[in-house]
């Protein structure tokens, strides 16, 4: 690897458009009774319309809140919006609480009883729950209730200009150099920030766990960072088929169209109901395009009507969506500004040094690369693949941190400020003592309560107090509360404007044009 040194000089100019990163977050989480068990009730109503809220939403089950920030240049300004919409939360959903770990609470035994998110009776709103039928019955409901944090980052014009990329071609191939270098290296991301290495014991009823056995119903592995990056985690058969390249907009474009338009024989089996209630949205092996798992995508904001992929191919890659964060139980937010500074730092790496394509051989090395440090990231000395040969992962996380030095200099000088060398300096005591690690920490947890149920019960508790002590001001309040009311507002428009039978808006809303 190297760090193209032109490009950081590129960078240390007044005007290199550092200070101006953007970053947004996607954070999920389950509402809970009291007990730690997942909630039987609706989206609640105070929270607004699941369909249209721009800040509050759900995402597999109307149990599990998704919670978006908007847009910001700033880490400071995105983290201090995620706790204003966690407060105005935790007062709005009475004596709930929200689940603080990546993997899920206790279960009843019969997980088909896990509830589907519900978005109204639009057109829309029904894809969205079909999806959602179908994600349950392809990968199974319990594995759909994981939840993470999904950091978007991406690049303004001034730093595009600084590194001398003028056209959106030229930044559409940057972002995919990003990507190709993020897949090779985002195992340190899980070993710094994995924050789920036990399980309830309810979680694997039934499954090939492996697992070893902690205490009181809980399991676990002895040097685990993130079981939700693992088997355990977003997994699939049909999608590992599937050769995913990175290597240019076109060979994504192709290779996902395959997995959009390629029927799985499996899943031809889920047809509508003989009341007509649709299974799923397609059978082939991704319905849409969220369906497919990886560690990070290429977005683009999609205009009204427009796919995804389409979007992708007619405007070119607008920021990057990394997905293999966890959530952190020990911060209220699930993500502090640590994380985040260390993240846009890492990201940054990626974009700067040397990307060489992608091939089906690296990918089987990362792939590897990725299950040993989910499954032993904390063993002393474990070996990684790079090439063919093997490297300590401490020796190579150094390397990677070594590089992401001049880097959090040049943040720390565009911010005026010495966060990023803070953070940077925090992941290299991880490097150098596993104890330091969230997961080592999360189990140390563990032995002192009992269980991974009663550890993260009581964070949960800890946070909802947090939260209920926490002041909106008179405005802040007030512009949530509105938001709320029109999101109501906004769907009941849609649902009353509704002309076309569902059967004919499916037959256009999956296509791909």
């Amino acid at each position: 690897m190297n760090l193209d040194a032109k490009k950081l000089l590129q960078l240390s100019g007044a005007n290199s458009g550092l200070s101006l990163l953007t970053r947004g977050i996607e954070k999920e989480s389950l509402r809970i009774s009291l007990d730690g068990r997942l909630a039987k009730t609706r989206h609640p109503q105070a929270l607004g319309s699941a369909l249209t809220h721009k800040n509050i939403t759900t995402d597999f089950s109307e149990a599990q809140l998704e919670l978006i920030t908007g847009v910001h240049a700033s880490p400071e300004a995105c983290l201090a919006e995620l706790d204003r919409v966690h407060t105005y939360i935790h007062k709005n959903i009475g004596d709930e609480h929200l689940w603080p770990s990546s993997m899920p609470c206790i279960f009843p035994s019969e997980h088909e009883s896990i509830p589907l998110g519900q978005y109204g009776s639009s057109n829309i709103g029904q894809a969205k729950t079909v999806y959602r039928r179908g994600l349950g019955h392809r990968y199974g409901r319990l594995m759909q209730t994981i939840s993470g944090i999904h950091y978007n980052f991406s690049l303004p014009d001034e730093l595009w200009n600084a590194l001398g990329v003028h056209d959106q071609e030229q930044r559409t191939d940057a972002y995919f150099g990003l990507i190709r270098n993020f897949r090779r290296w985002s195992w340190l991301l899980i070993y710094l920030f994995g924050a789920s290495p036990a399980v309830c014991r309810s979680f694997i009823q039934n499954l090939d766990h492996r697992l070893d056995p902690f205490n009181e119903g809980t399991y676990y592995l002895p040097y685990a960072t993130s079981l939700r990056m693992g088997r355990l985690g977003y997994q699939s058969d049909a999608q590992s088929e599937m050769h995913v390249s990175y290597n240019s907009l076109d060979a994504y474009s192709k290779s996902m169209r395959e997995g959009l338009t390629k029927t799985h024989s499996e899943y031809a089996q889920f047809q509508p109901t003989a009341d007509g209630e649709y299974q799923q949205l397609n059978d082939s092996i991704l319905q849409i395009e969220n369906e497919f798992y990886g560690t990070i995508r290429p977005k683009r904001t999609a205009r009204s009507g427009e796919r995804p992929l389409a979007a992708l191919n007619n405007w070119g890659v607008e920021y990057v969506e990394v997905r293999c964060i966890d959530l952190n139980p020990f911060e209220p937010q699930g993500i502090n500004l640590e994380q985040i500074r260390f993240i846009d730092t890492f990201l940054l790496l990626c974009l700067l040094a040397d990307s060489p394509e992608d091939s089906r051989e690296e990918t089987a090395r990362m792939d590897r690369n990725q299950a040993a440090v989910v499954e032993k990231g904390r063993e002393p000395n474990l070996a990684l693949e790079r090439g063919a040969k093997t490297i300590t992962l401490s020796n190579w996380a150094n390397e990677l941190l070594t590089q992401c030095q001049p880097i959090s200099e040049l943040l720390d000088t565009a911010h005026n400020s010495k966060g990023y060398g803070q953070s940077l300096s925090k992941q290299l005591r991880k490097v150098e003592s596993a104890q330091q690690t969230p997961s080592a920490k999360i189990l140390a947890s563990l032995s002192m309560l009992g269980s991974f149920s009663k550890f993260s019960l009581q964070q949960a508790e800890k946070h909802h107090e947090h939260f209920l002590n926490t002041k909106l001001s008179e405005e802040e309040a007030q512009a949530l509360t509105t938001e709320a009311e029109e999101s109501l507002k906004r769907q009941a428009d849609i649902e009353a404007n509704e002309s076309v039978p569902f059967g004919e808006f499916l037959k256009e809303y999956i296509k791909l044009t």
